[in-house]
């Protein structure tokens, strides 16, 4: 087809193979659309369109995507609101026989249905990162680290350590929306055999006792920042995870001193309040020592 449809906050270009799908930058356009900047979604990634009729005198367009198709989607789990979703284009009502016109063009062009067992759509390339409630999540396209807060996370991250998880050895992420209560998003481990394992392991802990997980809180962790470095990550983990080598252990950056030594200040009131033991405590200096 070759030709535009523009509407609030998006335009949808219609190509021969494809929809590519270009989000404005403007003050009203939701944050997540403005970080995705735009996206090409292959026709074989979609299964329907829909037109039905809006809010305050609007209709809108929406692209059905398959079953994992797309990594965005997937991550997502049914939580983003409908101001949210990636795939609908709002138009003035003015626009509906326009609108079911491309509707019924791309209808004629599709010719695939159900789940896919490949991502189709790409994700949001690494590196990124963003700040939770309590720590600092980055991805480098190979692991995923988690760096602590000294204000936010628990005592039993702080003993843990900041945490880094190369993606060969997860098996999947789960992301709960920072707009529900207790958002957060978890590090699923890599099994073979996942429902031995589901017998045998223990209770999964809260989120912010999880060295796995970061929680997020008012202005921590918000969609547009944690959704598309949850479908970054879960892309990678469907990529990699069942065919990368073994990785190479490589040895960690020397720490700024001055870091080190406010560590070990936090350690101490931590020990001197009971929450680490004297073992706790003097394995943990220990460690931290080592990194000068």
């Amino acid at each position: 087809m070759g030709d535009v449809l523009a509407g609030f906050h998006a335009a949808w270009e219609f190509e021969s193979d494809s929809v590519l799908i270009r989000y404005e930058r403007g003050i009203r356009t939701p944050k997540l659309f403005q970080a995705l900047g735009e996206r090409r979604v292959p026709l074989e990634a979609i299964e329907g369109v829909t037109l039905t009729p809006g809010r305050r005198g609007t209709v809108v367009l929406r692209a059905e995507p398959r079953a994992g198709a797309d990594p965005l989607i997937e991550a997502a789990a049914g939580q983003l609101k409908e101001s949210g979703d990636p795939y609908r284009l709002v138009l003035p009502a003015e626009r509906e026989t326009l609108a079911e016109y491309y509707a019924d063009e791309l209808r004629a062009l599709l010719t695939e249905s159900g789940r896919t067992e490949r991502y189709l759509v790409s994700p949001p390339e690494a590196p990124l990162q963003f700040k939770a409630y309590d720590g600092k999540a980055s991805f480098d396209g190979k692991a995923v680290s988690f760096r602590w807060s000294w204000t936010g996370a628990s005592s039993a991250k702080w003993k843990a350590g900041d945490q880094s998880f190369p993606v060969t050895d997860l098996g999947g992420v789960e992301w709960r929306s920072p707009e529900m209560f207790e958002g957060y998003l978890r590090l699923l481990p890599r099994d073979a055999d996942a429902s031995a394992a589901a017998a045998a392991a223990p209770a999964v802990p809260q989120a912010d006792q999880d060295p796995a997980a970061v929680v997020f809180g008012l202005g921590y962790g918000p969609v547009h920042e944690s959704l598309p470095f949850a479908a970054a990550v879960l892309a990678a983990v469907r990529e990699r995870g069942a065919s990368a080598p073994v990785p190479v252990s490589v040895p960690a950056p020397r720490r700024d001193p001055a870091d080190i030594a406010e560590r070990i200040r936090h350690l101490g009131e931590l020990h001197q309040q009971g929450l680490v033991t004297d073992e706790e405590f003097s394995s943990k200096k220990a460690e931290l020592l080592a990194e000068l």
